[in-house]
């Protein structure tokens, strides 16, 4: 199938089957006329690495899931690991934004938001210290 009819099938936009093609991450066999020829098995690769990017795995981490996905011989162990370590990241980022949202929420309550030149925002931000 041609590039067009894997996008659809996929859901990636051909752009970025491009992308992916560009950066090893995906191969696609050659048509006589020159084109891209994808197969079935091709298709499924595209969904895996979308629903692996949607889960926040990045570009090498999806590499290294396509990889354990394509061996046979895999112990769900790695792939285990690699799901794990990405848990934990997105937990870390969980804290961290919802420190950023309670101090920011904290400057917001903190100003009058009326017609004064004075405002805890602008300090909040200028100060060296995190407010909490």
């Amino acid at each position: 199938m041609n590039i067009g009819t894997a996008s659809e099938k996929s859901g990636l936009p051909a752009k970025t089957i491009r992308y992916y093609e560009d950066i090893g991450l995906l191969t696609a066999d050659r048509a006589s006329n020159g084109y891209r020829d994808y197969s079935t098995a091709d298709v499924h690769r595209m969904r895996f690495i979308q629903r692996s990017r949607r889960l926040g795995f990045s570009v090498e981490e999806c590499r290294q899931l396509l990889s354990l996905y394509n061996d046979k011989e895999r112990e769900s162990a790695d792939v285990k690991a690699l799901a794990k370590t990405k848990l934990a990241e997105i937990d870390r980022k969980l804290v961290e934004l919802t420190e950023l949202r309670d101090t920011l929420r904290h400057l917001v309550r903190s100003c009058q938001g009326d017609s004064r030149p004075d405002c805890p925002i602008i300090e909040g931000l200028s100060s060296s210290q995190r407010k909490q």
